[in-house]
């Protein structure tokens, strides 16, 4: 019984990429293909950066004094956190990570990580080209705001090896509808097991 659980833990499909990639409609829809819970992690993450002691007031100073490369810097050990606890407390879910969850510069913080990850077979990696400049074009259009940060947070979450260290596969998202991607996913994950047995 011990053995079924701990093989069942490696049931996720963890999605991962830069920001405007398109992680959680895609984590939407592969759930409900699947039949299981989606989980955001954007949308769970300040209880999880709690948990050790997240300050908003020193993430306000932080922005204030150094703008969004301070407030980045300050959040990478609550995100290595939060990518502990939210792969150890769900389980046969698809689980989509804000794009700076699975890029890390600290080397100690990407090893906890790569830890976190290492049971799990289905780990994502969403881009839309396999060209990094036509990949970051493209997020641009999408996301127009984001020029405004310097240097251009997309192009490092882009170029940066933790998502590629970390994925398990990769799949590119340009001229294809979500459903097509989605699909692409299905045919390529390891498939769950079957969800009525004991």
């Amino acid at each position: 019984m011990v053995e079924a659980t701990a093989e069942r833990r490696t049931m996720n499909v963890i999605l991962i990429g830069p920001i405007g990639a398109g992680k959680s409609t895609l984590g939407k829809l592969i759930a409900a293909a699947l039949g299981v819970p989606q989980i955001s992690l954007d949308n769970i993450r300040f209880k999880y950066y709690r948990e050790i002691g997240y300050d908003d007031a020193v993430a306000k100073l932080r922005y204030a004094t150094d703008g969004f490369w301070g407030l980045y810097r300050y959040w990478k050990p609550f995100e290595a956190h939060a990518v502990e606890r939210v792969l150890a407390e769900h389980t046969d879910c698809t689980i989509d990570l804000g794009a700076g969850h699975s890029v890390y510069e600290d080397e100690a913080l990407l090893t906890r990580v790569k830890k976190a990850f290492a049971p799990h077979r289905n780990v994502v990696l969403v881009l839309p080209s396999p060209d990094p400049v036509t990949s970051l074009k493209l997020l641009q259009e999408r996301r127009p705001s984001l020029r405004d940060i310097r240097p251009d947070i997309n192009e490092h979450f882009i170029t940066h090896r933790s998502n590629y260290e970390l994925a398990t596969l990769i799949v590119y998202t340009a001229d294809r509808t979500a459903e097509e991607t989605c699909a692409e996913i299905l045919r390529r994950i390891a498939v769950f097991p079957d969800r009525t047995s004991p």
